[in-house]
């Protein structure tokens, strides 16, 4: 009857089962979950809003600066040239001044232009003060009025009939631009040349 109490063995048992809670490491593979961020966040860093702002770009306006027409204004007009011519006095023969000149009747200029093939001329008289008033010929325009010069001619008073060079009047004075007019009807720019005078013959 001594044999029953064989059964206490059965305690170890129970001590085995405890060995198994090392089952916690598995849960380590949870960080996977970490990779999927990152690839949501980098499409977005691409934002297709910043193409559109390219084809605004201004360069459609800028051909309309060259636009203005201020340039073919100045269209082709014909030109007429103005002055006076003076006889000097004597006491200021010799030297480039007009003091105490005096206006002639009747001297002739001459306008040269040299913008074509042939030679173009015009002349005029002054009036009793000295002024003329000429017309180049229709084939010299404002565009080639740089290649004409007024010169002196001939003065009616046989006292004073020296050419000078005052202001280009013996080689030849180029044109300086005054004022656009019109006349019958066609486009003028008027120029100026001078003042012109002759030498007087003092005794």
């Amino acid at each position: 009857p001594s044999k029953p109490p064989t059964y206490a063995p059965p305690p170890k048992s129970p001590s085995k089962p405890p060995t198994y809670a090392p089952p916690t490491k598995p849960p380590t593979y949870a960080p996977p979950p970490k990779p999927p961020v990152y690839p949501p966040t980098k499409p977005p860093t691409a934002p297709p809003t910043k193409p559109p702002v390219h084809p605004p770009t201004y360069p459609p306006p800028s051909p309309s600066p060259p636009k203005p027409p201020t340039y073919p204004k100045p269209q082709r007009s014909l030109v007429a040239v103005q002055g006076v011519v003076f006889c000097k006095s004597c006491k200021y023969a010799g030297s480039d001044t007009l003091l105490g000149a005096k206006p002639i009747l009747g001297a002739t200029v001459k306008l040269t232009c040299k913008n074509t093939k042939y030679k173009q001329e015009a002349t005029a008289k002054t009036d009793k003060n000295g002024y003329f008033f000429l017309q180049a010929p229709k084939t010299v325009t404002s565009f080639g009025a740089h290649k004409c010069t007024v010169s002196l001619v001939s003065s009616p008073m046989a006292k004073c009939s020296k050419l000078s060079n005052l202001h280009g009047g013996l080689k030849g004075a180029t044109l300086r631009p005054e004022k656009p007019f019109t006349a019958n009807k066609l486009p003028f720019i008027l120029y100026t040349v001078g003042p012109f005078a002759f030498e007087p013959k003092c005794y």
